[in-house]
């Protein structure tokens, strides 16, 4: 049996303790479920920035009892230069993990803030941004103690990232377990957007600065790719199992790829736990719901399918009725990295936000901007340059997402 910690006051979980205190304070203090989520998002994007920050993306799932979920697509496209033949100029026969050409995509973070900020409003919100973004303020400027996760992934990447832009000088000089990590440079952009606003990180003086450092590091990104972006209210993915209701987020995450899995495998009937039946079965699930990410999933503005066709009833059995119950099919390719974080909230009323956040790799392009301490993600590293590929590099495309938030509504109530 299952057992499901309650509350009747609310919840907030997070990888960093901070995090999830930030959020609880915000609960403590009047705020909803989704106040409660930008105070920890920033919080995290501060005390954990090895896997997450305002150069990344995030996803939300926001759930009302009186409706279905909300979705939040905050993740950005290619920059307008961002093409094969740019990156053949320069001499590259791929896209670079690391690096200022690595740095070749929109953060969309701080817009998904902006954007569930508005939405926080229909459920009576009215902290305002000083006061959600309180934490993450403090422990930029005061600092908060480094992680031993932090310290492992800042010395195990520090020699492929010798060619990023001001990684040494934030990172290595401050990487011991326990000592304080400060970014005082990203103090001054949180107390920036605190004064000017969330917007002003596409659209404002920030932004220019961004785009300025970005062009001079040799980023592609410019201030009218920033100026372009927009958060994205999406419909968001449903699929009834035989436990109760799953959701997801649609392309270009690989939300679809999770609730196939979860589809396929409560076809199997599997009913103990690190069986062989159960492990086979989930490992089997998985490999037919990628074989269909690989091949489909992709901008949604480029999709040749609808994501809803492969959660049909018809569509889930004739790919569960492939799984042979004791042999393995062939799965000849190897896993990819990728880091991220996921917190989750519920408040008193039964609102929750499930959310995800990341920078795509550990320390993401490893650029660290000079005027405003901001590590910038790679998630543009997932195109390819082959224009035949499923997820060619276009300029203005978004790039595959890894990173998903899911959220279920169970029969038994939780």
């Amino acid at each position: 049996m299952l057992l499901t910690h309650q509350s009747s006051r609310g919840m907030v979980v997070a990888p960093h303790h901070l995090a999830a205190q930030a959020g609880l304070a915000v609960l403590r203090e009047g705020g909803n479920a989704i106040e409660a989520m930008i105070a920890a998002a920033a919080t995290i994007a501060v005390v954990y920035p090895h896997m997450n920050g305002l150069g990344g993306d995030n996803f939300w799932l926001i759930h009302s009892p009186d409706g279905p979920p909300l979705a939040l697509d905050a993740c950005g496209p290619a920059a307008a230069q961002a093409s094969a033949a740019f990156y053949r100029q320069h001499g590259q026969d791929a896209i670079p993990a690391r690096g200022p050409l690595a740095a070749l995509t929109v953060a969309g973070a701080v817009a998904g803030w902006q954007q569930a900020h508005q939405l926080s409003t229909r459920w009576g919100g009215r902290l305002p941004l000083s006061r959600l973004l309180e934490d993450a303020l403090h422990y930029a400027r005061h600092g908060a103690p480094v992680t031993l996760s932090q310290q492992h992934n800042t010395l195990a990447k520090q020699q492929e990232m010798g060619a990023a832009p001001g990684f040494a000088e934030l990172y290595l000089a401050q990487s011991e377990a326990g000592s304080l990590f400060q970014n005082p440079r990203l103090a001054d952009t949180l107390q920036q957007l605190i004064d000017a606003g969330l917007d002003d990180f596409y659209r404002g003086d920030l932004a220019r600065s961004l785009a300025t450092d970005l062009e001079h590091v040799g980023s592609p990104l410019r201030l009218a790719d920033l100026e372009r972006y927009q958060a994205q209210q999406v419909t968001a993915l449903a699929l009834e199992i035989s436990q109760g209701t799953l959701y997801n987020l649609p392309p270009p995450t690989q939300g679809l790829a999770s609730l196939m899995i979860l589809g396929l495998f409560d076809r199997l009937a599997c009913s103990e736990a690190d069986s062989f039946e159960y492990v086979h079965g989930l490992v089997e699930s998985t490999k037919q719901a990628f074989r269909v990410r690989d091949r489909y999933v992709t901008d949604p503005a480029y999709l040749q399918i609808e994501p809803t066709d492969f959660l049909k009833t018809d569509r889930l059995d004739s790919l569960a009725a492939r799984i042979d119950p004791q042999r393995a099919a062939p799965w000849p390719h190897p896993a990819g990295a990728g880091d991220t974080v996921w917190l989750g909230a519920i408040d008193g009323q039964g609102r929750a936000v499930s959310f995800i956040q990341s920078l795509y790799w550990e320390f993401g392009s490893g650029v660290v901007l000079p005027s405003s301490g901001i590590t910038w993600q790679n998630r543009g590293t997932s195109f390819s340059l082959d224009p035949a590929a499923s997820n060619p590099l276009m300029p203005g495309r978004k790039p595959f997402h890894t990173i998903q938030p899911a959220l279920a509504q169970l029969k038994d109530g939780r």
